[in-house]
């Protein structure tokens, strides 16, 4: 790319691209270009401009430098992706809206006063149609409001009110629409899948870990349990309870067998399938994610659904009250400016933005949220449950030992544990991966069907042999697997500072593999954070034995820890507690957290965990740093105190309009113009910043 520096600050550099012009195509390709690196703190691309922002660390010349080497051809983003950017949404409503205002006051300053009124008659008859339709639904709400204050004001041939009314109204509906879109945009965004690598069966019928963008219609791959299936297509064996959530919003998993069609975005809870691939990721998914929210009042939290019904439900009372006002009066200037002044335009748009602000801004930290009503719950949350592993842990635990329990070599055993391994998502999995790959240990497919038991571990057959691996109660406790005599006194001598992962074969006990589960640095600041937020209650539950999880729990600072807890047991604590009246939060980034995730009111999944956590979960989270849940946690307390004060902005602002309406002090014109101006005032007030950096 050419370009030239424009201006240039404390590690912040403004270019300049030296191109004819930038569409938002282009313009979307670079900026995830340059957020994909880590030296690129924040970066803005403006596509009217030309010009790229960037914020940085390190040294200026990697940015120059990544600059120089970029073209567009070089990345090749999902069509989905570019889609629901909201780039060229976001440019569209503002030509909507310049375009809406030249006209309105171009025709002001040179149309005659007849070719106005003509107009402004012809557009009228668009509101009140729509009140009528209204009232011969049996509906009182805004669009007779609004039908009955320019009909009023056409009739007193007062067409320049009635033209600012219907002026300010349409302002106000392109507003809303860009609202809505913009949110759908954003949940879409935040939905779509993340799955780089995808198991492809081969002419002879092995599993190869090859790149999504790789796979071709007709290609078949396998879905293991706890995956996100990550195209459209029909199964062709094997059987899974898939769960369809984030497609249909229910909430039971479905079961897939032969011939069945299955949806890209969907996950397999239990059982593994193999798919022969019919569409590629991307086409199908975007739409089905639109229409799932179209139907859905998964944006709106408790206080916006309340908004927007208090705002119907005073219509009737404006309507009175410019009845009882004319009674009274027989004044028609004081009647009609109580129809000129209502409480719905601004509480039907200022909370939907407020709230698409808090979510885009949470963005902004990393932090992907579903909708508004998780950051209400987050907001009224009192108790707070973490998983130990990949949580109040970092997501990269590794192996330290591995203590021989047969004759076989330590590689030997790390390679049968790696193959077994790979297969499934979980920190402590690609632990044993990742240990095997850093001795250059190749283990390709040598088992059988693998079968993935949640919580416990891993059951296949080697030559004819069961094999199985996973922890203490899978291996010695369930599958009776036993230590072999000559080596119960180094079994009892188990470092009992690691995580352990016990291998057994033919039932006996061939290797322990320690793991390192390094605790996070900021798990206790965030603990105490989070409770000078107002969180009550902090609780750790992990499968780990009681030595490790009492050292953890010690070290966080949290009010309770559990060990050894299965699956079912972080639901039930989660449902026993809501039984009880807490709000709860779950954050947990593995398969065994799914269940507690749904459960809990506001479940968050870390980034880097299993696949099925994040579709499951409400929130999701970086994982570099836990403090994005105290931001999370922040943030939401701040849109509460935000949508409140707004609330009573609105009604003590529009209230004293209508008073001084009625009291003669402001014509109907004048109230028209301040309600319509402090309405966008108070949305754009909604979209400042909520945390001060």
């Amino acid at each position: 790319m050419r370009f030239i520096i424009k201006h240039e600050g404390k590690k912040r550099l403004r270019v300049h691209a030296l191109q004819n012009r930038m569409t938002c195509r282009q313009a979307d390709i670079l900026q995830l270009y340059l957020d994909g690196f880590d030296f690129v703190e924040r970066a803005a691309v403006y596509t009217e401009t030309q010009d790229i922002a960037v914020c940085y660390r390190g040294e200026r010349g990697q940015i120059l430098d990544a600059l120089q080497r970029f073209h567009y051809g070089q990345i090749k983003p999902s069509e989905a992706v570019l889609q629901s950017s909201g780039r060229a949404l976001s440019m569209e409503y503002r030509e909507r809206l310049t375009t809406t205002v030249l006209l309105h006051y171009g025709k002001q300053w040179l149309l005659p006063a007849p070719i106005r009124l003509i107009l402004s008659s012809v557009k009228a008859l668009r509101y009140i149609f729509k009140g009528l339709r209204s009232l011969y639904n049996r509906r009182i709400d805004v669009a007779v409001l609004d039908a009955a204050s320019i009909g009023v004001s056409m009739l007193r041939g007062d067409s320049g009110t009635a033209g600012s009314i219907m002026f300010l109204l349409r302002i106000g509906e392109i507003l809303e629409e860009w609202t809505h879109k913009k949110s759908v945009d954003d949940l879409v965004r935040s939905m779509s899948l993340q799955t780089a690598r995808v198991w492809l069966v081969n002419d002879k019928g092995q599993e190869i870990l090859v790149p999504s963008d790789s796979i071709r219609i007709g290609d078949i791959v396998r879905v293991h349990m706890g995956n996100v299936i990550p195209f459209d297509g029909e199964v062709t064996d094997g059987e899974a309870m898939v769960n369809q959530a984030s497609l249909t919003g229910e909430g039971l998993a479905v079961r897939k067998g032969a011939h069945s069609y299955v949806y890209a975005g969907t996950v397999s809870e239990e059982g593994e399938l193999t798919i022969r691939v019919r569409q590629l990721a991307g086409a199908s998914r975007y739409e089905k994610i639109i229409t799932m929210i179209e139907e859905s009042e998964k944006l709106k939290s408790k206080l916006e659904a309340h908004a927007e019904n208090l705002a119907d439900r005073l219509v009737p009372y404006s309507l009175l009250g410019t009845a009882f006002t004319w009674l009274i009066t027989r004044n028609t200037t004081k009647a009609l400016s109580i129809l000129m002044v209502d409480f719905s335009c601004a509480l039907k748009l200022a909370m939907p933005v407020t709230v698409l602000s808090a979510i885009r801004e949470a963005g902004s930290h990393g932090i992907t949220v579903k909708g508004g009503k998780y950051l209400e719950a987050m907001a009224e949350a009192d108790t707070i449950v973490f998983d130990k592993t990949g949580t109040l842990t970092k997501a990269m635990p590794s192996v330290v030992k591995i203590l021989s329990f047969d004759d076989r070599s330590e590689d030997e055993l790390l390679r049968i544990a790696a193959c077994l391994e790979e297969h499934f998502p979980h920190s402590m999995a690609k632990a044993v991966v990742d240990a095997a790959s850093a001795r250059g240990l190749s283990h390709e497919e040598m088992h059988s069907k693998v079968e993935y038991i949640v919580a416990h571990g891993i059951a296949t057959t080697i030559d004819g042999k069961l094999a199985v691996i996973g922890s203490y109660h899978f291996i010695i406790e369930d599958e009776r697997c036993f230590v072999p005599d000559n080596m119960k006194s180094e079994f009892a001598k188990l470092p009992m500072e690691y995580s352990h992962l016990y291998l057994a074969l033919e039932n006996r006990l061939a290797a322990v593999i320690c793991i390192e589960d390094p605790l996070r640095e900021e798990a206790g600041g965030v603990i105490a954070a989070l409770k000078a937020a107002g969180i009550k209650k902090t609780v750790m539950m992990t499968g780990d034995n009681e030595y490790t999880a009492r050292a953890i729990a010690e070290r966080v600072g949290v009010d309770e820890y559990y060990s050894d807890a299965l699956p079912e047991d972080k639901a039930a604590f989660v449902e026993k507690e809501k039984q009880k009246g807490h709000r709860i939060i779950m954050i947990g980034d593995g398969i065994n957290d799914s269940l507690a995730l749904s459960a809990a009111d506001v479940g968050i999944a870390i980034s880097d965990g299993a696949e099925i956590a994040r579709e499951i979960a409400d929130v999701t989270i970086a994982a570099e740093d836990l403090y994005e849940v105290v931001t999370l946690k922040r943030l939401s307390d701040a849109l509460m105190k935000r949508i409140r004060s707004n609330y009573r902005t609105i009604v003590g602002f529009n209230a004293g309009l209508i008073s001084l309406g009625v009291a003669g002090v402001l014509p109907p014109a004048t109230s028209a113009l301040l309600h319509n101006t402090s309405t966008i005032a108070i949305s754009l007030r909604g979209m400042e910043k909520f945390l001060k950096d």
